[in-house]
């Protein structure tokens, strides 16, 4: 693990070379989707490029879209699955054929943004130590894409067990996917996906994290993320979110880590603690909005209880004790402003990872 020590905000370079990724595109039934994704990696200026999409036998005609781009492109590889074998399983594969020295995961129904490459790849080629160079995702929905801001202002290298630390601190993924770029010297020396429903991507990204530096590239859009019906997301518990596959994307990171970080019992427990006393604050949260539904808090109530890994009192167990004791009576009106602040503070989070790359939950 790299040492310990506080961020450098530093001023964007210009690339130096023309540096060679490889892009894995996985791709299950995204038809209507998957020929943007691969033209948005093909598009790349400043970097040499090469795709690689995995078709993960699609019932409808994504292998034939990718097949008629690959004849007319040798930059696109197409391999095509015998058996529908997972999102995980998928990506790993297009892993194992990979040339380039740098690595990106794109999802079908993703893109890329003008320069997103040539911009993460002169971070990264600045700072050999960084191993993970992620930036700022635009999160759209329908079929017009969001104006990207495409100039670097400045870059933020953060030592790789300082950017842990931090996310173990706060439980909370901060990075969505197609806007990551890794090294593949790192990825070969750390492995592939686990086999995680949903949180595969944050635990590679903790991993990485684990031997070596992290780079954000600051003022710039880096990918445009797609919301949709069909995306993997959407598969979660509307109302419980992600908090027990993140608590397996911390196990299955800690495993791994156990042998090879001495901090990993000290990381165990502040990510057990936040994951906790985030269940804790989603209680008094349906509480002070007047909104308790009692199986919702019994089941956030049992996660922070099997989740809490003792010692100090969680930041949200007063509150969140009282809001048990009130039941399902009307918010009082100090609730009611709480609730209010609660939702100022979120903005303002939300305003942070905009500029920052980082996100810490509030009240």
């Amino acid at each position: 693990m790299t040492t310990p020590g506080r961020p450098r905000r530093l001023p964007a370079v210009p690339l130096p070379r023309r540096p060679f990724v490889s892009v894995v595109i996985p791709c299950y039934n995204y038809e209507d989707y998957v020929a943007g994704a691969v033209e948005s990696a093909l598009s790349q200026g400043g970097v040499d490029v090469e795709v690689i999409v995995v078709d993960d036998r699609s019932t409808d005609g994504s292998a034939t879209v990718v097949g008629a781009i690959a004849d007319q492109d040798d930059r696109v590889r197409l391999i095509r699955h015998t058996e529908n074998r997972g999102a995980v399983d998928t990506f790993n594969h297009g892993l194992a054929r990979v040339r380039g020295e740098y690595l990106v995961r794109l999802d079908a129904d993703d893109l890329l943004t003008p320069g997103s490459l040539r911009r993460s790849t002169a971070l990264a080629e600045a700072h050999p130590s960084v191993g993970l160079v992620y930036g700022h995702p635009l999160h759209f929905t329908g079929t017009e894409l969001p104006r990207p801001r495409l100039r670097a202002r400045t870059w933020t290298v953060w030592p790789g067990s300082t950017w842990l630390e931090d996310r173990c601190r706060t439980g909370v993924n901060v990075i969505t996917s197609p806007e990551v770029l890794m090294r593949r010297s790192v990825v070969d020396e750390v492995g592939g996906q686990r086999d995680l429903a949903h949180t595969h991507d944050m635990e590679m990204w903790l991993r990485i994290a684990c031997v070596s530096d992290v780079g954000y590239v600051a003022g710039a859009d880096q990918a445009w993320h797609r919301e949709h019906a069909r995306s993997l997301s959407q598969s979660l518990d509307p109302r419980f979110g992600d908090l027990e596959d993140r608590r397996d994307a911390f196990a299955t990171l800690f495993a791994w880590s156990a042998d090879r970080v001495p901090a990993t019992p000290a990381l165990r427990i502040l990510a057990a603690r936040a994951l906790a006393d985030e269940a804790l604050r989603a209680i008094v949260h349906m509480s002070d909005r007047g909104r308790s539904d009692a199986d919702l808090v019994r089941r956030y109530r049992a996660f922070a209880e099997e989740t809490d890994p003792g010692g100090r009192t969680l930041p949200h167990a007063a509150a969140a004790s009282l809001a048990l004791r009130r039941g399902s009576r009307r918010p009082a009106p100090w609730q009611t402003a709480r609730a209010g602040l609660r939702r100022i503070d979120r903005d303002l989070q939300y305003a942070r990872w905009h500029r920052t790359g980082v996100f810490t939950p509030g009240r």
